[in-house]
């Protein structure tokens, strides 16, 4: 039989006696090189120099699911996720902070993250997260509005301007059906509160004062060139 030349992250994690979750941390702490192969896959001589020892025992304890590290995260912040009670850091939480690359997500699959429980219990312990949590707590269009205090129109403005954007896309479903599910975009708290101080240009009591059905302030003005 041809041996094999090159090796994708499954075909390396076996090799290695170790799981892609594994292979993947090894890398991120330097223990397993960049791929060398068309960007996604290792040289069987790369493959044959890594220290499958050190890549096992980079990360001792298994993975866990953004559900145990929301609990994790919230235990270690003094304020423990209760069954009955809305959590006090979500799962929507944790998926923030991998976004802002606090967290890796380890996982082999698209839809399931995997994180290491040590990176959380870090993370968990840095100054200040509490506060970052709060910024990055989700708030739908019509609830970004209402935190400004200003018109869903206005707001909408905002967003034509390039001021905002969404950082996630969630799926709501109104009613049974699923065809009548629809993509909200859902923007940081601390993004919308940024508006006002950002944009010192603006009239914030005038337009916090405009009637229903009157056009925009906001519509005369135009997006600066990137």
């Amino acid at each position: 039989m041809a041996q094999r030349t090159e090796y994708d992250a499954a075909q390396a994690a076996k090799r290695l006696h170790t799981t892609v979750v594994v292979l993947r941390w090894a890398r991120h702490v330097g223990l397993v090189p960049d791929p060398d192969v068309r960007g996604f896959a290792w040289s069987r001589s790369v493959v044959e120099a890594m220290d499958a020892e050190a890549v096992r025992a980079s990360m001792p304890r298994e993975a866990i699911s953004p559900y145990e590290a929301a609990n994790r995260i919230a235990a270690a912040l003094g304020t423990p996720n209760e069954p009955s009670q809305p959590p006090a850091v979500s799962t929507y939480g944790v998926e923030r902070l991998v976004a802002l690359g606090l967290l890796l997500d380890l996982s082999a699959h698209r839809r399931y993250s995997s994180l290491n429980p040590d990176q959380v219990d870090q993370v968990a312990a840095r100054k200040g997260l509490a506060e970052l949590l709060d910024r990055e707590a989700p708030l739908g269009p019509e609830q970004a509005a209402a935190r400004l205090g200003v018109r869903r129109v206005d707001f909408e403005w905002m967003r034509r301007l390039g001021w905002i954007a969404p950082v996630s896309w969630g799926r709501v479903q109104f009613g049974a059906s699923k065809a009548g599910a629809v993509d909200v975009p859902r923007f940081a708290a601390g993004h919308v509160d940024d508006l006002p101080g950002a944009h010192p240009e603006v009239d914030w009591a005038q337009l916090r004062s405009v009637g229903k059905g009157r056009r925009s302030p906001l519509a005369g003005l135009q997006t600066q060139p990137a």
